[in-house]
């Protein structure tokens, strides 16, 4: 789906609500007040990915203020670190927020932020980042709203495959295999494990016969990335390939490091990255990346405004339709250069 049929969708989906509340609001589950207040908390303040996404998602809850209710949605980041987002996230409880949605700064560790939450009766939205299900399903007033990773990673490896079998010149030393290096998020997390493995596991199964260089991690950071790749540069040079990141961000700091080192682009290796920022939709449609995969924040933010508003509400009609009555999983989408131009603001 483009960007613009998924705006235009999203448009929809908010009119549609607005109307909805509009009525559906006057009840008297609502507080008399008719403000609601939602409460977002952000693993960092760094992650272009998250930060496109909660802007996203503060305009749609602006959109779907009414003559009736006002929504006040404040926004802090747990600066990557768990013990001070559980503090910011207390403070938004005793600040008297209706609603949280938390951006986990470790997955594995929501236990405080449920107890809280419970105890005053709030519902938690986790995003991008899921809690284990043990977790999960702690309390019915917990969701999830995010993407299957081990999707991305075989949609990523689906990508790299196909591209590399209509360009056997990317095979730049014509040994029968491609030497690739890959960029990957951070040690221990559910969603660089799951893009790492089945994007190796699905480019092996489609027949490309590959030598693996490097595995570096660079926490899903563009410079961290750049810095990597330039010591790897100087380390292998032209025998690079192909580079594979978990993410958008670091496969540009790849393009940096290639750019700063002097490299003609047409002896660059092929890059592929996940996410779909629109500097690596750009970079896709410069050549200087080759593909992407595409999560769909556009749909996330819409899904956590919708639901956010809902749960407030007392209305549970969308919550009908997730998975397991808590689980809305956004489907990703396949970019390289023929599809480019959709997806570009």
């Amino acid at each position: 789906m483009s960007k613009k049929n998924r705006k235009r969708r999203s448009m929809i989906a908010v009119i549609l609500l607005i109307a909805f509340l509009i009525t559906g609001c006057e009840d008297k589950s609502v507080k008399t007040d008719h403000i609601i207040r939602i409460g977002v908390v952000t693993y960092t303040q760094d992650d272009p990915f998250i930060n496109a996404m909660t802007d996203q998602l503060k305009e749609n809850l602006k959109k779907m203020d009414t003559d009736h209710m006002k929504i006040i949605t404040t926004v802090k980041n747990g600066d990557d670190n768990q013990q001070d987002q559980n503090e910011i996230v207390e403070e938004m409880i005793d600040a008297g927020c209706d609603v949280l949605c938390v951006n986990l700064v470790d997955r594995t560790a929501p236990s405080r932020i449920i107890r809280m939450a419970k105890q005053e009766d709030i519902p938690v939205l986790f995003f991008n980042r899921e809690p284990v299900r043990e977790d999960l399903m702690q309390w019915e007033k917990l969701y999830y709203i995010g993407c299957n990773a081990e999707q991305s990673g075989i949609m990523q490896g689906e990508i790299v495959a196909d591209y590399i079998k209509n360009h056997p010149e990317v095979d730049k030393n014509q040994d029968g295999k491609i030497q690739y290096i890959l960029l990957e998020g951070e040690a221990g997390h559910q969603d660089a494990i799951s893009r790492t493995d089945y994007s190796v596991k699905t480019l092996l199964e489609q027949g490309i016969n590959l030598e693996k260089l490097s595995y570096q991690f660079a926490d899903w950071n563009r410079g961290q990335a750049e810095n990597r790749m330039s010591r790897l540069i100087e380390q292998y040079g032209d025998e690079i390939e192909l580079v594979i990141s978990n993410n958008d961000e670091m496969a540009l700091g790849a393009v940096e490091a290639w750019q700063k080192a002097g490299y003609d682009c047409r002896n660059w290796p092929v890059i592929f990255g996940i996410d779909g920022l629109d500097d690596a939709l750009e970079a896709i449609k410069t050549g200087k990346m080759k593909g992407t995969v595409y999560n769909d924040k556009e749909d996330q933010a819409m899904e956590l405004a919708k639901l956010s508003v809902e749960i407030v509400c007392g209305k549970d009609t969308n919550r009908k339709h997730l998975k397991e009555g808590r689980y809305y999983v956004s489907e990703y989408c396949r970019v390289d250069s023929s599809n480019v131009d959709n997806f570009l603001k």
